[in-house]
């Protein structure tokens, strides 16, 4: 729930304010934030078709006046929802020091991500995004961009700092730091947004983890040796 350059661009914006009125006060954010908690509940209980902003407003305890005012329809609404969730996501998994051991790091990586991805909120909301992004294209590239590409974006600088100081010898990072990540959810997560009910045990993530870890660093381990 999961893109520009350097880091993701910032979260969607409330609809705009009237020309040469003051951008929205400190309170404004925190009702916008008050919605978006609202919204969350209801697209995950109801679904996209099945939510109404009525009852969003409802969940959230604003007047559906004030609601609009934030986001005007229902499809802004759950794209910003996404675009949020998404770069909260990508920012809590690829969170990696400078300075930190690269196997270590791509192992914490790994269970972050695949543990973030395995979420049933975050299953759901793919569910939801695949459901509507033929009819709502948009939708699908808010997810798309504040989600995976932010976090390749993020693991790409990581990776192409680690290669300059010669920790790893990587040509292409962005295209080595998108292999990473799909190695890490194509096997275990895939099934669960198409619909396998059963979640992975412990044994099994780790195993992937370990299995992609050890491919990676045999692929791009520094020239004689190092954390392969």
């Amino acid at each position: 729930m999961p893109h520009a350059a350097g880091h993701p661009t910032g979260r969607p914006q409330p609809m705009a304010a009237p020309r040469g009125t003051a951008p929205l006060p400190r309170h404004g954010n925190d009702k916008r934030r008050q919605i978006l908690g609202g919204a969350r509940e209801v697209f995950l209980s109801a679904g996209f078709d099945g939510a109404s902003m009525g009852e969003i407003a409802r969940m959230a305890g604003v007047s559906k006046g004030t609601l609009y005012v934030y986001f005007p329809s229902k499809e802004e609404l759950f794209s910003a929802l996404v675009t949020e969730e998404c770069q909260r996501t990508a920012e809590a998994c690829f969170d990696m020091g400078v300075d930190a051991d690269v196997r270590e790091a791509l192992t914490q990586v790994s269970h972050r991500y695949i543990r973030a991805m395995m979420e049933p909120a975050h299953v759901r909301t793919v569910r939801m995004v695949v459901g509507v992004a033929e009819k709502l294209p948009q939708i699908g590239r808010a997810y798309l961009q504040a989600g995976q590409e932010a976090g390749v974006q993020r693991l790409g600088d990581w990776l192409r700092l680690k290669a300059e100081r010669g920790e790893l010898a990587i040509d292409d990072p962005e295209l080595a730091a998108w292999q990473f990540i799909i190695g890490c959810h194509a096997k275990l997560v895939m099934p669960l947004v198409f619909g396998d009910e059963t979640p992975p045990d412990a044994a099994s993530v780790e195993r992937l983890v370990v299995h992609t870890v050890d491919s990676f660093l045999r692929a791009f381990a520094p020239r004689g040796g190092g954390n392969a």
